[in-house]
């Protein structure tokens, strides 16, 4: 076997398992057997044991004892605990952003809202990966408009980028309009320079994702 097709084997076992963990498939805690992996895939268990390492990197995957791979968990207070934290210290950030945003972060911000309506028009699963993607770049630009090194810091520890990526594949049509009109009315709040209006939107906006994530559970 060749290198690139070594590659390539590995690159079609990630993909094949990161999908099926990100639309249910997969569900939090379910085991991942390297046998029906391989035969999901198509390859052998060599690259799939690749896949599952760059997987459990990223935070997707965590390794047990005498269980092997297994999909990455979050009990429901987990995530109500990463959510309400992130509520308070985005909606913090999007303030401290409106008061010290340029306009090229206006620029920025407005061409991240363009391509995530496209990628969330088109509705399949690459392209909620897209929306995913720009959306962390959405919010990294607020926070580093921010300028505020401790809060970058806590949200760093807070914020779980497959908890992020999982909420974007669970969105309906209509949350997910919604939460693209967050961003425009983010936007507004920016150009205005009003901190209370962009603070109570970022909050909004990450408890709404909070409870696509849960379901529709709330306390």
């Amino acid at each position: 076997m060749t290198a690139s097709t070594t590659v390539s084997a590995a690159e079609r076992a990630y993909d094949a398992i990161r999908g099926g963990i990100l639309d249910g498939t997969f569900e939090l805690g379910a085991r991942l057997p390297e046998e029906d992996l391989a035969a999901r895939a198509g390859v052998s268990r060599t690259p799939v044991r690749e896949a599952l390492r760059k997987l459990a990197a990223e935070g997707f995957v965590t390794f047990a004892p005498n269980r092997g791979a297994q999909v990455a968990s979050w009990a429901d207070d987990d995530v109500e605990e990463i959510f309400r934290l992130r509520a308070l210290l985005e909606s913090h950030g999007a303030a401290l952003a409106a008061t010290r945003m340029a306009d090229t972060d206006l620029v920025v911000l407005r061409d991240l809202a363009d391509g995530m309506e496209h990628a969330a028009r088109r509705g399949t699963a690459p392209a909620l990966d897209r929306v995913a993607e720009l959306n962390n770049r959405f919010h990294r630009t607020i926070l580093e408009a921010a300028a505020s090194r401790r809060l970058r810091a806590l949200l760093d520890t807070v914020i779980e980028v497959p908890l992020v990526h999982r909420t974007f594949h669970r969105y309906t049509p209509g949350a997910l309009q919604r939460s693209m009109h967050h961003h425009r009315e983010l936007l507004a709040a920016f150009e205005a320079g009003d901190g209370e209006w962009a603070a109570s939107v970022m909050r909004t906006h990450v408890l709404a994702a909070r409870t696509v994530l849960l379901g529709g559970r709330r306390d």
